[in-house]
């Protein structure tokens, strides 16, 4: 691990570093300050909040609109979206008819926030939506025949799928054997055919021109509400049912919980809405989001840091270890009891699912590292497969293993008929929803699909090391130059001194932050590690120093190997200088403000 500064080949790398404690090399998103100059002098920024943006392709041209999102102008008429009108006017007769209409949500967050949009929306125009989520151990992703087959028992006449839907053929042919119309509002990857419905609204069909593959399913949703919404107007229903039109700005903290919980880039139209729906959110009209913010213990206004670690989660928490549609009844609710009743429920779900998912990590990192041993290193990529492996976690856990491992991931439980369900999580540069897709075209993979950064597949289990195989020869040398290219990312180099709160409120400018807008990181060359103490499960309390006896707060948590925190840790015993690498927040703690750097990496600092 050398961070040696005087060699020639050194030179792309930031502050020498090419192998960190981490194992990776240190790269400048902008690579030199010219284009962050050239802003500042034409803006008035700050050159290191200029620096940030230039490293998002930022430029003079759009930082206006970047910096202060509006909806009225980023978004576009909902028509643009394949088949979307005529979702909307089908929603629009069997509203006027009240024809008997449901929801089929995926039982995540993003699933969840759809299914709430739409029901939101028929309670504000008086008018019943059927909720039916499916069990996710019982009846797996997606619409099922048995599930359809019940709700037309029942009297529906139209169902919305929403986050599933795109590859549901046999399913949906069941449907319509039963009389049932299906409209699909989704944003999975989708194949030439398509099932045969009666509208498939989802901007990545292949045939769809929109440019707004990157939604999520609840970004689709809530155009798909516009549209019906603008159907119903020209319709006279208002007038009719003598009511006022809903208020549809009052569903963008749904959109915005979404949005950021499936980890979709927060760009464009995308960061239009988490920036306009956080602060609806910051308002608490949502009697169930505001429930589930009290039992979280967010009393101050939400961030996309919140909605991603401490929202998302507790949603989550119902589908994966609980019931699978008490996210969405809680975020459609009006009722303070019931919304309480539910949050708190999900506080408890979300407790069982942290232990759950402890117990599914180690037992995946024990069969990597067997297999790694053996094959003496890594692959392009990472399974792990394990009967009785709780379904519902195995989605965290190819997360914390890719970060682990810095390799696509996937993670697989093996069921008792002989089948796998597996979810994947990727590293930039590999597409694993493609790869899914390349797996079910050849027959290895029985269901499938997800988009670039995650997916998820049934297999049988016999055909599981033909899969990695097939995987391994289409990955092989792209995962080598994606991480080549990939690195740890920093936006500039800062001193001891410029850790202040004033940076803090400088870059509050450039969030929400997410995918496709990371948090700025940035290196503080030459430091030494004053103070350090140990809190929690291994995490590290810190004071670092520079050479001039200037000091900061900063913490560091222990994840992957251990590796960054083990090297602070031995740096304050010997007083070895480093360069250190992460994130400058500010804590709020009984009133009173700190502000930290929160430690990701570290390397030697040689003689830089």
């Amino acid at each position: 691990m050398v961070a040696d500064s005087s060699a020639p080949a050194q030179a792309e790398f930031a502050l020498g570093v090419a192998t960190s404690f981490a194992g990776r090399p240190w790269r400048f998103r902008v690579p030199d300050d010219r284009a962050a100059l050239g802003l500042a002098q034409a803006t008035g920024l700050d050159p290191v909040t200029c620096r940030v943006l230039i490293g998002r392709g930022v430029d003079l041209d759009n930082v206006d609109r970047f910096l202060d999102p509006v909806l009225k102008t980023d978004m576009p008429d909902p028509a643009v979206v394949l088949d979307l009108e005529k979702a909307a006017e089908r929603l629009a007769e069997a509203i006027e008819a009240d024809i008997p209409v449901a929801v089929f949500g995926d039982y995540d967050v993003d699933g969840a926030t759809s299914s709430a949009v739409l029901m939101r929306y028929f309670t504000a125009i008086g008018r019943s939506l059927f909720l039916y989520v499916p069990d996710r151990q019982k009846e797996g992703y997606g619409p099922n025949t048995q599930a359809l087959e019940m709700l037309a028992r029942q009297g529906v006449k139209l169902v919305v799928t929403v986050d599933c839907g795109t590859l549901a053929f046999q399913p949906f042919a069941a449907a319509k054997a039963a009389g049932l119309e299906v409209i699909v509002a989704d944003h999975h990857q989708a194949e030439p055919l398509l099932p045969e419905v009666r509208a498939l609204v989802n901007p990545n069909r292949l045939d769809d021109s929109s440019g707004l593959g990157q939604l999520a399913a609840v970004g689709v949703t809530f155009m798909l509400v516009v549209g019906l919404n603008r159907a119903l107007r020209r319709r006279g229903f208002f007038e009719r049912e003598a009511r006022p039109a809903p208020d549809l700005m009052g569903l963008l903290d749904l959109v915005a919980l979404g949005t950021v919980a499936d980890v979709v880039p927060l760009k464009g139209l995308n960061r239009t809405f988490v920036t306009q729906g956080l602060k609806v959110m910051a308002g608490r009209r949502n009697t169930g989001l505001a429930a589930l913010m009290d039992v979280a213990r967010i009393d101050t206004a939400p961030t996309a840091y919140h909605c991603g670690y401490l929202l998302g989660p507790r949603v989550n928490a119902g589908g994966r270890v609980g019931q699978a549609d008490l996210g969405a009844r809680l975020l459609a609710t009006d009722d303070p009891e019931l919304a309480a009743s539910i949050a708190e429920r999900l506080d408890a779900l979300n407790r069982e699912r942290q232990q759950i998912e402890k117990e599914v990590e180690a037992a995946a990192i024990e069969t990597v590292e067997a297999r790694l041993a053996r094959a003496n290193g890594p692959g392009p990529l990472v399974m792990a497969a394990g009967a009785g492996w709780h379904p519902g976690v195995i989605g965290i856990v190819a997360s914390r293993l890719k970060e682990r491992y810095h390799r696509p991931t996937f993670v697989l439980s093996i069921l008792e008929n002989g089948k796998a369900k597996g979810s994947g999580r990727s590293i930039p540069g590999i597409d694993l929803g493609a790869a899914v897709s390349a797996a079910r075209a050849v027959g290895l993979v029985e269901e499938g699909g997800g988009h670039a950064m995650a997916a998820g597949i049934t297999i049988d289990i016999a055909r599981l090391e033909e899969l990695e195989h097939f995987w391994a020869g289409r990955m092989d040398g792209a995962v080598e130059k994606a991480l080549a290219a990939d690195g740890l990312k920093l936006d500039a180099a800062i001193g001891i001194v410029g850790i202040n709160a004033d940076l803090v409120r400088r870059l509050a400018q450039v969030a929400p932050f997410g995918q496709g807008n990371p948090e700025p990181r940035f290196a503080v060359p030459s430091v030494r590690v004053a103070h350090a103490a140990v809190m929690g499960k291994g995490h590290l309390r810190l004071r670092l120093s520079d050479a001039g006896g200037r000091s900061a707060d900063a913490v560091a948590f222990r994840s992957g190997d251990g590796a960054v925190v083990d090297a602070l840790d031995a740096a304050f015993r010997t007083g070895e200088a480093l360069h250190v690498a992460g994130h400058v927040r500010a804590e709020t703690w009984q009133g009173r403000e700190r502000i930290r750097l929160f430690i990701e990496d570290a390397a030697p600092a040689g003689r830089g």
